[in-house]
């Protein structure tokens, strides 16, 4: 007999996967100017010099998949972190991670503008300097969670607070960073797409394999070590895996906050704590989650499109005070 628990879970991947294609499809379609499905398949199977195929071919379809790949990256950086953290309030964005790639990748966007496809590498020492500042700050016989979160306010303001210089000393050279700075995917084209997409292809393969990993983690250093887990060597690389899918995100997407906390802290409620099934359900969900915020930033409004960083912030930053005031309750 099939067990309850293993059905529910393939159920909600399934699901998630039929809903993330439909997703897929009526972003594509929907927009300011009227396209529709016909269209969209008139790209694939019989492309034409329209105006409906230059919108869908040139705008929307490089857009939303761009968004899709952000999305799964930032839901899986959140859920490694939570993982090694042991912490449901980690997410790049509010530990800092996001703040040290957004640093870096400024500096390239600004000052070496010609350079713009090392932007994920810049980007991810960025990430990484980040991280190593707060374990050094959170670190105490162990990672500390309060000390972590605090830690990771404090280096957020840090890497905010040079973004910040980097506009006073560079104003006239800011302008097409700001829509970056808010986060959001307006202007996004093909070349994002290949930008992004091998470092999703690396977080795929790579919490593959880290999945046993994580769950090891879960255990206890001690038990973890009698498993055969080399804990802090498994820790720094699933880190380093994080900060790397994060820093691809804000490299493509700008400063999007607390799709890593939604995402893995909704699918655990769903699917448990089993990293085999939370980090694939969790990339399938953070990609629907982006799209459907997308959509609706840059339709509800129209014909203003209200940048999605702004329009997740309003989604998370209720989501994260609950889940602090929980957390406090509990202690």
């Amino acid at each position: 007999m099939e067990d309850p628990r293993l059905r529910k879970r393939n159920l909600v991947m399934f699901s998630g996967i039929v809903v993330l294609v439909a997703g897929l499809f009526t972003a594509m379609v929907i927009g300011t100017a009227h396209t529709t499905f016909s269209d969209l398949c008139n790209v694939f199977v019989n492309p034409q010099n329209t105006e409906s195929y230059r919108i869908l071919y040139h705008i929307r379809i490089p857009r939303v998949l761009t968004c899709m790949f952000a999305g799964i990256n930032l839901a899986l950086a959140g859920c490694i972190l939570q993982g090694v953290l042991k912490n449901p309030l980690a997410d790049p964005g509010i530990i800092g991670v996001s703040a040290g790639a957004g640093l870096a990748a400024m500096i390239v966007m600004i000052i070496f503008p010609q350079h713009t496809a090392i932007v994920p590498i810049v980007a991810f020492i960025g990430a990484m300097t980040a991280t190593f500042i707060l374990f050094m700050l959170a670190w105490e016989n162990g990672i500390q969670p309060l000390k972590l979160i605090l830690a990771g306010v404090a280096v957020s303001a840090f890497f905010a607070g040079g973004m910040t210089c980097l506009m006073v000393f560079f104003s006239d050279k800011i302008q097409g960073t700001v829509n970056w700075m808010a986060g959001g995917f307006a202007g996004a084209s093909w070349q994002h797409v290949t930008m992004i997409l091998p470092y999703t292809v690396i977080g795929l393969l790579g919490t593959t394999v880290g999945c046993r990993y994580l769950n090891a983690l879960q255990l206890g250093d001690d038990v973890a070590k009698s498993l055969g887990t080399r804990v802090e060597t498994a820790r720094f690389l699933l880190v380093s895996l994080a900060a790397l899918l994060a820093a691809s995100a804000v490299s493509v997407a700008g400063m999007l906050t607390f799709v890593g906390l939604i995402v893995p802290h909704m699918m655990r409620l769903v699917v448990g704590s089993d990293f085999n099934y939370l980090l694939p359900s969790s990339a399938i969900f953070g990609a629907i989650l982006l799209i459907a915020a997308d959509t609706v930033a840059r339709t509800a409004f129209q014909p203003i499109e209200v940048p999605v960083g702004v329009f997740m912030s309003f989604i998370g930053a209720p989501f994260f005070l609950y889940l602090l005031k929980r957390g406090m309750q509990k202690r």
